[in-house]
């Protein structure tokens, strides 16, 4: 069992979605008390405006936050131009823990790579039965990614309460909320309680992207979270 799923299985989990590949935000997302990270490369990320090279132009910056975050550091493993076989094998062996990618953009040969956990991030088109099959296939955990672009930066509405208790209730493996929409920290408890969500992972749509503000979200967050 990888790290990241056996945190997730002992309780709520709090993951830092960083901005950008930064040392420093890392840095900030360990001093607020994140339990995971999460990286990425070959992505151009909507809720920053930032564009994540290959493994090659992001190695320094990758190896320096693996050297000062201790837990958990999961990769988004590329978007519409997935990762390679190449650099994923160089991500096992960095110490990632685990990839993440849509469904759509996973090149079916991923899924044979050993070494890391599967996370899938489910898209607005997603049905049940998809995530079911998932799990079924092997999937170690589901990132519930279902609101729409437009729907970015708009407050948490109790249909998506129900889309994500309706997700829980469905599947055994953990789920993971990202802050597609401005959850607030009073809602946190909201997700990971009535909905009984394993992970919530905010990112810039919440913290903001500067190393100040990230560690002032996350110890929001995980305060929340603990209370």
């Amino acid at each position: 069992m990888s790290r990241v799923t056996e945190m997730l299985r002992q309780g709520p989990t709090l993951i830092m979605s960083l901005p950008a590949n930064d040392p420093d935000l890392a840095r900030a997302a360990r001093d607020g008390g994140a339990d995971v990270l999460k990286i990425h490369i070959r992505v151009q990320h909507a809720a920053s405006g930032t564009y994540f090279g290959t493994l090659d132009e992001e190695r320094d910056r990758i190896a320096q936050i693996m050297e000062i975050f201790p837990g958990p550091v999961g990769v988004v493993a590329g978007a519409e131009t997935a990762a390679t076989l190449p650099e994923m094998g160089e991500l096992c062996r960095m110490g990632i823990d685990f990839f993440d990618l849509y469904a759509s953009h996973m090149p079916a040969w991923m899924w044979r790579i050993d070494g890391m956990a599967k996370a899938v991030a489910l898209e607005t088109d997603y049905t049940i039965n998809q995530a079911i099959a998932l799990e079924n296939l092997g999937a170690d955990l589901l990132e519930a990614a279902i609101i729409p672009h437009e729907g970015y930066g708009q407050p948490l509405s109790v249909k998506d309460l129900a889309a994500y208790r309706e997700l829980h209730d469905t599947v055994d493996i953990p789920i993971i909320v990202p802050t597609q929409r401005a959850i607030l920290p009073e809602e946190a408890s909201l997700i990971t309680g009535e909905c009984g969500i394993e992970g919530l992972m905010i990112g810039a749509i919440v913290t903001g992207n500067t190393a100040r503000e990230i560690a002032r979200a996350v110890a929001t967050f995980k305060q929340a979270l603990m209370e």
